[in-house]
């Protein structure tokens, strides 16, 4: 089980406000995705991307509860983030333990900003995103 998490600082450029963005796998398979404006304004992209990682991790921590109904037990599950400030509690307990990731490999950009349509479809590739017709 893997995460990633990235935020768009102050990409609202009304109200200010940032989006959050990631996405969780289990194995190879995308199994959970959000993209939400964030409720409050943040002061930093730090705090941003630090809101951005909590979202991803409560996301892991709720598959990672509902793994062990199955006795399938999860720790040091990774979130990756490309920014170095943002961290938790859970990576000193080695429940989840919080990577840097390069921009060039951050998938989680596709939920927070505009993007080339040559990267958005290298990422939705990736993703293993398909659009599908009624």
């Amino acid at each position: 089980m893997i995460g990633l998490c990235d935020a768009d600082y102050a990409g609202d450029k009304i109200e200010r406000k940032s989006t959050s963005g990631n996405c969780q796998f289990l194995g190879e398979n995308l199994i959970s995705w959000a993209s939400k404006r964030q409720a409050t304004i943040a002061m930093s992209t730090t705090e941003a991307e630090y809101i951005s990682a909590t979202s991803c991790c409560t996301q892991l921590l709720w598959m990672k509860h509902h793994l062990e109904d199955y006795q399938i037990n999860a720790n040091s599950i990774p979130i990756f983030c490309d920014n170095t400030a943002a961290i938790r509690d859970y990576v000193q307990k080695e429940i989840l333990d919080i990577q840097l990731i390069d921009t060039e490999h951050q998938w989680a950009d596709i939920f927070t900003k505009p993007l080339t349509v040559e990267i958005f479809d290298f990422i939705k590739n990736y993703l293993n995103m398909h659009f599908v017709s009624d």
